[in-house]
């Protein structure tokens, strides 16, 4: 069975990764990206598009016979204002999600943030479920959670299937004490993704992205719902984390102001 997804972001971090591993017979990928992008390489089965997911007619046209979108375009935590979030990842989210309704799209798959409930308390010991009421850590936690919002009412309104995943701290291996909870690795980034298009009508739904840590806070059943499976652990890393425990107290980290970011850890969406 061949199937077409469409990916925004294409150029960041994460999507860099799922143009590679998300890469099988029968999958064409649709790569949207305001950035410069690599080209197809000999036998890559898709399309570099150079355009923003937030232009109603460019996106509308990449939108053209995709069966799945995996939304990973937007602004980062880099101190933006208030009206660039909204205008990018909130108004642009739903230039898109109209794009998906228009062209039959069937799912979006979002990448949403651990900021969106990042000024809920981080106690050691607590399980933390995926549909955690949203409790934003900054204006960039404000435009996930509208984001998530817009998604719900379009899978109420218009039938979309629509997955939110909240992402933790992406990279290659744990780079600090955070990170020991919520550390998503490149594999179960994969293996998220893959669950997140095989799963039969999910409706609309919040999973956690985070890999299977001895030390997460993160429940996994949500993710566990849609056939993820996670397999590898912070913890294997703990002998070449340096320092001691960062004092954070809330699952986004401290902040000093609204809208600005002062954690060493950077999310990769």
């Amino acid at each position: 069975m061949s199937e077409t997804v469409l990916i925004t972001g294409s150029a960041g971090t994460i999507g860099r990764h799922l143009r590679d591993s998300l890469r099988r017979e029968g999958r064409r990928l649709v790569l949207v990206d305001l950035a410069d992008q690599a080209p197809l390489e000999p036998g890559e089965d898709g399309a570099i598009v150079t355009a923003s997911f937030a232009d109603p007619r460019a996106i509308r046209a990449a939108c053209s016979g995709v069966d799945a979108i995996i939304h990973l375009g937007g602004l980062s935590t880099d101190g933006y204002s208030l009206a660039d979030y909204l205008a990018v990842n909130v108004e642009g989210t739903r230039v898109l999600l109209d794009a998906a309704r228009d062209q039959g799209v069937a799912r979006v798959v979002y990448a949403s943030s651990h900021h969106a409930v990042g000024f809920h308390p981080n106690t050691p010991g607590s399980v933390v479920r995926d549909d955690l009421a949203a409790r934003p850590d900054s204006f960039y936690g404000v435009s996930k959670v509208a984001a998530e919002s817009l998604a719900s009412l379009y899978h109420d309104r218009y039938g979309l299937d629509v997955i939110c995943v909240r992402i933790g701290s992406f990279r290659p291996a744990p780079t600090d004490r955070r990170t020991l909870w919520n550390w998503l690795s490149p594999n179960d980034c994969t293996r998220l993704f893959e669950a997140t298009l095989a799963t039969p009508a999910p409706g609309y739904r919040v999973v956690w992205g985070v890999s299977a840590n001895t030390r997460r806070i993160a429940a996994l059943d949500g993710g566990d719902a849609i056939g993820y499976e996670p397999l590898d652990d912070a913890e294997d890393y703990l002998e070449v984390i340096e320092g001691e425990p960062e004092p954070w107290d809330r699952i986004g980290g401290r902040y000093s102001e609204p809208g600005v970011d002062d954690s060493p850890s950077r999310t990769a969406t």
